[in-house]
């Protein structure tokens, strides 16, 4: 089968950059598209356009065709691969708009679904004739399986009127990346959260995963949750034994976890450094990045060769790449005056995240000083020195790079605008 991918070359806003490019579960975009459709095609092709493709595919051959801002995880694309090739039809995936997962979580900020009666398609066809039969395909609906999982204990003023505040976490993950806000969906809430979801109720329901587990835990007198059944460790990892580690979580190659760290369900990449008294909860963390003592990390996406100073605290947050945030920082998360939280979208406007709690967003190859506090859902953009002072000490507003504090020294600080906006 060929692969047909449509770039779509929009900047994603802080970061200035496609989506294919950012990380998501520790991976490029492309390459963790690339990973899963592996099993199905055999050769892939770019291009910027459907114009484009009509030109240059003409021959009748078996077709896959997919936007490259699309995250899926291996369930959904193993159950639109098989329904498609079954029926041997043009299909075009598309959920239900009242589908939970989709409707709570992904449709907030995104603009690229297309609406067909009470149906959403979007970007991905099978096609077993070629590209001509993209005008046949007919909707193939794929239920997501969501798993309603929440805070049930917060305070009332942060419940929604309908209830506890909660989050739909999907089996089937299919994110539309077009803003910040659908990284977190896509690394954090329908991945590392729905892990660990689809995991407890594999136990609940497998009685021989249940055993097997509990007999892991006694051979290698481990808790049931850090036996290496729950835990997947990399080659030479250095694990201090005052640790304290629960699954599922993953760790890379040469790692190294200091004492009385705390790491429970996330995702640890290769070369990392975790020192000392860290605390790490649901959490993605890169290649190459460095995590001084005492570092809190909650429901925070770090790309590769980041730096979070000691004393510092995220909270559903999302950092680029190359990226240091100072000491004694700290992200908040939640509107005390009450209502969602509200980001740039793709557009230029301020929309609705359909979020009472979410944190900021640091772009690539950003510097921030010690002890800044920002505000919930503000961005600072890629390539920015943000030094704290009595006058921004508190980053009420999202920062651009014509914001940045390097610039009065740029003869003694060259630093480059690498990712120039789109005019």
């Amino acid at each position: 089968m060929r692969r047909i991918i449509l770039t779509d070359r929009d900047q994603i806003a802080p970061f200035n950059e496609p989506a294919r490019d950012l990380r998501v579960q520790n991976k490029p975009l492309w390459l963790w598209q690339r990973d899963l459709l592996t099993p199905y095609t055999i050769e892939e092709r770019e291009y910027p356009d459907w114009q484009t493709a009509y030109k240059f595919e003409e021959d009748p051959i078996e077709c896959f065709v997919h936007r490259d801002n699309l995250f899926f995880n291996e369930p959904l694309i193993t159950e639109f691969m098989k329904r498609a090739q079954d029926g041997k039809r043009p299909v075009r995936l598309a959920f239900r708009a009242d589908d939970p997962a989709i409707a709570t979580h992904v449709r907030a900020l995104s603009h690229s679904f297309f609406p067909q009666g009470d149906l959403l398609l979007v970007d991905m066809w099978y096609l077993p004739q070629g590209l001509s039969q993209s005008v046949e395909a007919k909707p193939l609906i794929v239920d997501t399986e969501p798993v309603e999982r929440g805070y049930y204990h917060v305070p009332p003023y942060m419940a929604t009127e309908f209830g506890d505040l909660v989050y739909q976490l999907p089996r089937k993950a299919f994110v539309l990346i077009e803003n910040w806000v659908h990284l977190f969906i896509a690394d954090i809430l329908f991945g590392a959260f729905a892990r660990g979801v689809i995991f407890e109720n594999r136990i609940n329901v497998d009685w021989k995963l249940k055993l097997k587990l509990l007999f892991k835990s006694i051979l290698e007198q481990q808790h049931v949750l850090s036996n290496s059944e729950m835990i997947i460790i990399g080659k030479n990892v250095s694990i201090d034994p005052s640790a304290v580690i629960h699954g599922p979580t993953t760790i890379g190659d040469n790692v190294n976890i200091g004492a009385g760290a705390v790491i429970d369900n996330c995702i640890i990449g290769s070369n990392v450094t975790v020192s000392q008294g860290c605390q790490l909860m649901l959490s993605v963390v890169s290649d190459g990045c460095f995590l001084p003592f005492r570092t809190s990390l909650f429901m925070t996406s770090m790309m590769e060769n980041s730096m979070v100073a000691q004393n510092t605290c995220l909270q559903l947050c999302v950092i680029g790449r190359d990226s240091f945030v100072g000491a004694g920082t700290t992200f908040t998360d939640f509107n005390i005056l009450g209502g969602q939280l509200r980001t740039f979208g793709k557009k230029g406007d301020l929309e609705d995240t359909n979020m009472l709690v979410l944190g900021g967003c640091i772009g690539h190859h950003c510097r921030l000083s010690s002890g800044l506090i920002l505000y919930a859902a503000r961005t600072v953009e890629s390539d920015v020195v943000l030094l704290a002072s009595e006058k921004r000490k508190f980053i009420t507003k999202n920062i651009s790079w014509e914001d940045s504090d390097h610039h009065p020294y740029s003869d003694k600080y060259p630093y480059p605008q690498l990712y120039p906006r789109q005019s």
